[in-house]
């Protein structure tokens, strides 16, 4: 069990997207779960992603800032994922 970003819900680890820092601090998406670095999860919804994304939740997860691009990166994969 994975506690999700936004929602703040406890869900299967299946259920929910690996998002990961590696060791070159670099913050990608990973739909397999098996990237290495430090992950955090979020629930395949757009609204989790908003309200972790006002909520700062991933730069408190990652412990660094995180840019536009990035967050623009996430969301585009979030959708083009939601679109499947």
């Amino acid at each position: 069990m994975r506690m999700c970003l936004g929602c703040q819900e406890m869900k299967p680890k299946k259920e929910l997207i690996r998002i990961v820092k590696n060791k070159e601090n670099e913050i990608s998406v990973d739909f397999t779960g098996k990237k290495p670095g430090r992950g955090a999860y979020m629930c395949k919804e757009l609204s989790c992603f908003e309200k972790a994304r006002k909520a700062k939740r991933l730069e408190k997860a990652f412990e660094c800032a995180i840019s536009q691009e990035i967050y623009e990166t996430l969301k585009s994969q979030l959708e083009e994922e939601d679109g499947r």
